[in-house]
């Protein structure tokens, strides 16, 4: 039976259609083996160990070569795909979009021969509580959905080099979005700010700096031992209590989130009961901002050193899912001045934002992301975008995919959407349906190659890991590396 029979989902259909259109536009040089290969990714039976059994697909026309031909000497434009993911119809919170940015590795260690590595903070992979593994890290952008589902929009993915300062390439990869979003018209001038929510990995209050001038509003985690300034008082408070003058000073009292005693009275508390965390209490101080210093990210600042300041929030609930004990989480909101329903939307959000877990969990495990053994790091970004373009078209055909669900899995509930993985499963049914643009190969055969018996005379280059800009972070140091 035809996918078009069905009225309601031809919205659906002719959105995904367009999308291979556009991204088989996108491509280049090597486009049809690119395409073939992006529909053999979505048409495997299981989850890819390695990339060469997708030239075994019957979606795959053409022989193995071209698969890391393409992936070695293709052309991808970026920037145009870009625009096509920015365009698509994004999920929102009560009409607002949610954005979320993280970094995932791909481990390289292994790889003395490949350029660009960077030493990866990873959890879980031993007894011990982190290891430091060589790799590429790449930074991704995605926009969240209100549902408790697995589904998530990546729109941007950049990888992290040697040279880089990470807060400044998370803010030009979130001004480009932003950017982007506003050129597609999925934010118009009237409308609330998007929201941005990260990790404590983040330097959230610089971010907020950085992209002042967009309309985002910035959410991040803050370690449970920082110390941030509470408003300075105006000239009224403190000439009551300075009679005898004085410089007015630039900062308020210290409120250090680890010692009790130097909390205020919170502007704003609520408390709601949540299915999966029963209790949910949350405090809320505003205009707290911190004491910055001319060193580190800031040391390069001219002028007078800004005063950012935004909302504090303390969510505390009574469990996580499964009866585990639940830490206290310090949020810090860009926005000044929240409401109680600012407050719980921030927090709300801010839970959404490990759905992206879940993508990348679905990027390594299933979708092969993490398994080519590729040498140049160009090859990788190749590769990466290919993955994303796939699980783009797997989210356009969620709702097109009938369930092709296993004897011993679960039955999925009447009105929800499916995982991930089973849309995948029941792509390659969808797949005569939509346009395939790639062109049939042309007969050929492979090249030489080596002559048997015969050495490598040119050896491949061994790169260091780790990073090659060593900035500074006083301004002695600064002056001497002037000098």
């Amino acid at each position: 039976m035809s996918v078009l029979a069905h009225a309601g989902e031809r919205v659906a259909f002719a959105e995904l259609s367009r999308f291979r259109t556009a991204f088989y536009g996108c491509l280049s040089t090597r486009a049809d083996a690119f395409f073939e290969l992006t529909d053999a990714l979505l048409c495997a039976d299981g989850p890819v160990r390695t990339p060469v059994e997708l030239s075994l697909t019957a979606e795959h026309r053409r022989g193995y070569g071209s698969l890391y031909g393409a992936l070695n000497h293709g052309r991808l434009d970026v920037d145009r795909l870009r625009d096509r993911l920015t365009s698509l119809p994004l999920p929102r919170f009560n009409g607002r979009i949610v954005l979320t940015v993280d970094v995932s590795p791909w481990l390289r260690s292994d790889a003395a021969c490949s350029p660009e590595r960077l030493f990866c903070h990873v959890h879980g992979r031993s007894k011990a509580a982190s290891q430091i593994i060589p790799g590429w890290p790449y930074s991704f952008v995605a926009a969240l959905t209100p549902d408790r589902t697995s589904w998530t929009a990546v729109l941007d993915a950049v990888r992290l080099g040697p040279a880089d300062d990470a807060a400044a390439v998370t803010a030009d990869q979130l001004r480009n979005v932003a950017e982007r979003l506003i050129a597609a018209g999925q934010w118009q001038p009237g409308d609330r700010k998007m929201l941005v929510v990260m990790d404590a990995g983040y330097d959230v209050m610089r971010l907020a700096w950085l992209l002042r001038d967009l309309p985002l509003e910035l959410v991040g985690r803050l370690r449970s031992d920082r110390a941030l300034r509470l408003p300075a008082p105006s000239l009224k408070e403190y000439a009551l209590a300075y009679p005898r003058g004085g410089r007015p000073p630039k900062h308020g009292k210290e409120f250090s989130l680890a010692r009790p005693q130097t909390w205020t009275e919170p502007t704003v508390v609520t408390v709601n009961d949540t299915p999966r965390y029963g209790k949910a209490e949350a405090q809320a101080w505003d205009r707290l901002h911190p004491e910055l210093q001319q060193r580190s990210a800031w040391i390069d600042h001219d002028g007078e050193l800004p005063i950012i300041e935004g909302t504090l929030i303390r969510l505390k609930v009574d469990h996580l899912p499964g009866d585990r004990n639940a830490p206290l989480v310090w949020l810090w909101s860009s926005a000044a001045g929240a409401t109680p329903d600012d407050v719980d939307f921030v927090w709300s959000c801010y839970l959404r934002r490990f759905d992206l877990e879940h993508t990348f969990r679905l990027f390594k495990q299933s979708m092969g992301w993490t398994r080519p053994r590729l040498r140049e790091p160009d090859a990788a970004d190749r590769w990466t975008w290919l993955v994303i373009a796939a699980h783009t078209q797997l989210r356009l055909a969620a709702s097109l995919t009938i369930d092709q669900r296993k004897p011993w899995e679960k039955s999925t509930r009447p009105g929800t959407v499916l995982t991930p993985t089973r849309v995948r499963r029941g792509f390659r049914h969808l797949r005569p349906y939509l346009s395939c643009p790639a062109r049939v190969p042309k007969p050929s055969r492979p090249g030489p190659g080596r002559p048997p018996g015969s050495k490598n005379r040119h050896p491949a280059t061994r790169h260091d890991v780790g990073k090659t800009v060593k900035r500074p972070t006083t301004l002695a140091e600064r002056d001497r590396a002037r000098c």
